[in-house]
């Protein structure tokens, strides 16, 4: 039904609000889960993996860029998924959570100015990644972060590449 996408904007469409934020919030759950565990697995010590040396940090942007593959190409529904938005915010939320109320409020203002929420997705990821090339060149802010902003948002951008061709068709669905 609707896009056949699970995530928290075709449910939203197709089963109503409630059921759409529900959907939503345990995306939400399960990327923040996953980044969380990730920091206490790794803690304080410093793992090499093939000799490069892993802190919590990189732990966090691992395993935030894998519970978004896992999101968008789950092996449980035949590689299909959602489009990594929800789960991206959920691990900005366990990394960072100032990137988190970052893309919420440029997603929002989108949303309250347009009704895209396409639109304001990319926005928000796009908005994110300009913070972090900021405050790695000028804060040292460690380097995962911007390497999750960069993968993360080209997921993004890969998996509204069909809302990308309608907001430049103007035949992009609006959120009613």
């Amino acid at each position: 039904h609707g896009s056949g996408n699970i995530g928290g904007t075709n449910v939203y469409r197709v089963l109503g609000l409630k059921p759409g934020v529900v959907a939503i919030i345990l995306d939400l759950a399960k990327a923040f889960i996953a980044v969380m565990a990730a920091k206490y697995i790794v803690g304080d010590s410093v793992l090499l993996l093939a000799g490069i040396p892993i802190t919590w940090q990189w732990g966090q942007g691992l395993a935030a860029i894998m519970v978004m593959v896992g999101h968008n190409w789950s092996v449980y529904i035949k590689f299909r998924g959602g489009k990594g938005v929800a789960t991206y915010f959920g691990s900005w939320f366990a990394m960072w959570p100032a990137a988190a109320l970052v893309a919420a409020v440029i997603l929002l203002l989108t949303l309250l100015r347009s009704r895209l929420m396409s639109l304001g997705s990319l926005l928000a990821a796009g908005g994110v990644l300009v913070l972090f090339v900021i405050l790695t060149v000028v804060y040292d802010f460690p380097i995962i972060y911007l390497v999750y902003s960069v993968i993360a948002a080209g997921l993004i951008c890969y998996q509204h590449r069909a809302n990308i061709n309608r907001l430049m068709n103007g035949t992009e669905l609006r959120l009613r």
